[in-house]
């Protein structure tokens, strides 16, 4: 398995423990946010399942750390780039996996899980289209595959709460209603990936998936966390322009500085997800369509909002992920 160190792949792992499989992560020596985990601390973190270290992005790291001359039923893969900026997306969510697809092969898999991404079906942004290359070339590598492109995670919707709890409003862009998801829990999500092994229904399959209960927008996420924290909801509204505004200059500073040109992609990302919305994409019509977004699970975005309010659950670690 690859990705095995994030908030999902975690998860995954123990779906995978719990089902009877036997699970080998390949992972970076140090992982977490500013790699701050080690070898030990990784072990620990990922009980149960073989741990091996190397280094993804090299084809004989993957054969001689990874695969080691021995056979393998299926590939896993919870791996992706760590901000979505252009060369770190075509590094990780394209090249990496090219090279572990083909180790595979190698050690006579014949079966692939991907976790991929809902947006992808409108690639605006390179990671889009770094992932969506890697998509066509496992459709096209003869292995049995379950792509999976979920919606929004519960994670990426939590980059608030400490904010609202400090009694600060909370952000949303235009007036909080252009664009919604159906979130998803790790739990859930993990659960539904480690299924796909053993699930014919779901192979050689594009699988958009979302979580329970209807398409939330961002006022109504903003809804749901005032709730939990039991205080009345307050909004501050940031015009979609501004974001406009911040790229354009990043971008054209970008010509001349180039870590600007990144910034530039990274409000590129941000933009995106300010105004798109992370259900199925109706080709026909070019609207997203909630109704034809599948729900899988039992784990809800204001039960997981009263979770963090309550003290019972952690609040994520966001990383390079984090926004506000």
């Amino acid at each position: 398995m690859l990705g095995a160190t994030g908030t999902i792949g975690q998860a995954t792992v123990r779906a995978l423990l719990r089902r009877g499989h036997e699970v080998v992560c390949f992972v970076r020596p140090r992982a977490g946010v500013g790699g701050r985990m080690s070898a030990p601390d990784i072990e620990r973190l990922l009980a149960g399942a073989t741990v091996r270290f190397g280094d993804v992005g090299s084809p004989a790291s993957l054969a001689d750390e990874g695969f080691r001359g021995e056979r393998f039923d299926a590939l896993v893969s919870c791996l992706a780039s760590r901000t979505g900026a252009p060369h770190d997306a075509w590094a990780i969510d394209h090249q990496a996996h090219l090279h572990a697809l083909a180790a595979a092969q190698q050690a006579g898999v014949t079966q692939m899980v991907l976790l991929s991404a809902i947006c992808v079906q409108k690639p605006l942004l390179a990671f889009q289209q770094a992932k969506l290359a890697f998509e066509q070339a496992l459709i096209a590598s003869g292995l049995s595959y379950s792509i999976v492109r979920p919606t929004a995670f519960f994670k990426s919707l939590s980059g608030q709460i400490e904010r609202v709890r400090r009694g600060k409003p909370f952000l949303v862009f235009g007036d909080g209603r252009l664009n919604a998801c159906k979130p998803i829990s790790d739990t859930d999500l993990a659960d539904y990936l480690a299924d796909c092994l053993d699930g014919p229904a779901r192979r050689n399959r594009i699988l958009p998936i979302s979580g329970p209960g209807p398409a939330l927008t961002p006022r109504q996420q903003g809804e749901l966390l005032f709730a939990a924290l039991g205080r009345e909801p307050r909004f501050k509204q940031v015009p979609v322009a501004l974001l406009d505004t911040i790229i354009a200059v990043l971008a054209g500073l970008g010509r001349v500085l180039p870590s600007l040109a990144v910034k530039a992609e990274l409000a590129r990302i941000g933009r995106y997800y300010a105004t798109e919305s992370m259900l199925a994409l109706d080709p026909a019509s070019g609207r997203y369509d909630a109704a034809a977004t599948p729900s899988t699970g039992r784990q809800t975005l204001g039960g997981f909002y009263a979770e963090l309010a309550q003290g019972s659950a952690a609040l994520p670690e966001r990383g390079d992920h984090a926004v506000f």
